[in-house]
């Protein structure tokens, strides 16, 4: 199999995709980018995906594609719909996108897929204990790692926290949403990540999302037990992540 592996990055604002060298944990090609639907049904999702991949016309058309959604993905099968279209609950993501694409086809969640590439090729690399990964967006995604190895589906967004769903609170987009400075916010985020390093106990935890561009004006102002750092790969992790998990299976 060659090392240029598609990945697939369904987000609430936009869809993107490129091949990857997982030989070097970076794109092969330029990514390609296109509005996600107002109306994100899965077969809608997956006709904009099959855009995407005709774009990449040297890659195998045998080639798998890995795929991440913003959703807990048990077994190739969406269970939730936090961030997502109440439509994607129950479907099989793998056999959809598998049919439509004709090619195999492995949906991953998307912070799962951002935790793989930072664990393989970012700031988790080479770090064999428990490492957590979260992702500040519209929600809070999590990725918990032990031994470099993957815990799916973990939600840590969705801790109940002061009587609040966490992420209502912590996620970057309350940040926006309440116009929080980045000192109020940092202290939302020092309550969220104490409990979570009181449950876990991680040697490591990483931020990403795409707020971890502005690392600087928040993480300083956190004080934990374990170091927190910014995500290297930024916005390519889901991508990235989404073929690496595809190879590792595959193979």
């Amino acid at each position: 199999m060659g090392q240029h592996i598609l990945g697939v990055d369904i987000g609430g604002s936009g869809i993107k995709g490129a091949p990857v060298d997982l030989d070097k944990g970076a794109f092969a090609d330029d990514r390609v980018r296109i509005d996600t639907p107002d109306d994100a049904t899965p077969e809608a999702v997956a006709d904009i995906v099959a855009e995407i991949i005709e774009e990449f016309d040297d890659i195998d058309e045998e080639s798998p594609v890995g795929i991440t959604v913003p959703a807990v993905v048990h077994h190739g099968v969406v269970r939730t719909a936090a961030n997502i279209d109440s439509s994607w609950i129950g479907t099989d993501a793998d056999a959809l996108f598998t049919r439509r694409l004709d090619r195999p086809v492995h949906v991953v969640n998307d912070a799962d897929a951002a935790g793989v590439a930072e664990m393989h090729f970012g700031a988790g690399r080479g770090n064999d204990g428990v490492v957590l990964l979260t992702t500040l967006g519209t929600g809070i995604g999590s990725a918990l790692f032990r031994g470099g190895e993957l815990l799916p589906n973990t939600e840590l967004g969705h801790l109940e926290l002061d009587g609040h769903d966490a992420e209502t609170r912590a996620a970057s987009s309350a940040r926006e949403q309440e116009d929080l400075s980045w000192e109020e916010w940092a202290e939302r985020l020092q309550r969220y990540y104490s409990h979570v390093e009181n449950l876990l106990w991680p040697d490591l935890i990483i931020v990403g999302g795409g707020v971890s561009k502005k690392a600087h004006k928040f993480l300083p102002l956190l004080h934990l037990r374990a170091p927190i750092v910014a995500a290297e790969l930024r916005n390519d992790a889901g991508i990235i992540g989404a073929a690496w998990h595809t190879r590792h299976l595959e193979e």
